[in-house]
């Protein structure tokens, strides 16, 4: 793994390019035949360097939530190659894919789908149980990833005693806790008021400065333009790969083609 290579410190200076953990060559994806037959995504290239904070916008039916499951091993393109941090997962079966999203990716969404049984410490610890981990290191992981999120007091809540906001920082302690290179986020704040939304956008913020690479899907102007890059999709294909939030506004407002 390339996180065992250890370099010089005289080597790093601001010419070094950050590792690319994501690298959509060409996708596309297709679904049905003949007269049925949808084009969801067409020829999409795309690469989002280590660290970043991005988000994706496009109106319903633009291709951001086939993007977002491309990108998120859930689904694979019907051409094209995708790389995530260096592995090509594009024509992976089932079961790597499986271990793939384990691993290497935490996804957050809008509904929090925490366990209703289970307290929060429960729900942060789940993924390693499937990751094959200690149930010692499990729990320390597990309360250093709630802790990082403010709720290291809320360990033994179950869902139904915690708030929409509590929830969703749960489920986001949950998505870090494996040390995933990519923190997925769908429609993160679809489910909170606008109080919550910021405190949530702004623990995404935290955890950006922090490392860690953030990608979040969302149909928000107001959300998105809190992100550092907005990659904008229309009729399944990239027409803007790299806007700034101030960018963003003028293609907002502007009337399609």
């Amino acid at each position: 793994m390339h996180d065992s290579i250890n370099f010089p410190s005289s080597i790093h200076s601001t010419s070094v390019e950050p590792p690319i953990i994501i690298r959509l060559e060409n996708i596309s994806k297709v679904y049905g035949t003949g007269n049925t037959e949808v084009k969801a995504l067409s020829q999409v290239n795309l690469t989002i360097d280590k660290g970043e904070y991005c988000s994706i916008m496009g109106a319903s039916g633009s291709g951001k939530s086939t993007a977002m499951n491309i990108i998120g091993c859930l689904d694979q393109p019907t051409s094209g190659r995708y790389y995530l941090d260096g592995v090509d997962v594009s024509h992976l079966d089932d079961t790597q894919l499986a271990g793939i999203r384990n691993v290497k990716i935490g996804f957050v969404f809008q509904q929090f789908h925490l366990l209703p049984q289970l307290t929060a410490l429960e729900n942060v610890m789940l993924p390693m149980v499937y990751a094959g981990i200690s149930p010692q290191e499990r729990r320390d992981r597990a309360m250093s990833a709630l802790k990082r999120v403010g709720l290291e007091n809320r360990q033994l809540n179950k869902p139904n005693q915690l708030s929409g906001g509590q929830q969703q920082r749960v489920a986001i302690a949950r998505a870090i806790v494996n040390q995933p290179v990519l923190l997925l986020a769908d429609e993160p704040t679809g489910a909170l008021d606008s109080h919550t939304t910021a405190e949530v956008i702004g623990l995404f913020s935290q955890l950006n400065e922090e490392g860690i690479t953030v990608v979040m899907v969302t149909h928000e102007p107001d959300v998105a333009r809190l992100t550092k890059r907005i990659v904008w999709f229309r009729d399944g294909e990239v027409i803007h790969s790299y806007l700034t939030p101030e960018e963003m506004v003028k293609v907002a407002t502007a009337p399609s083609a």
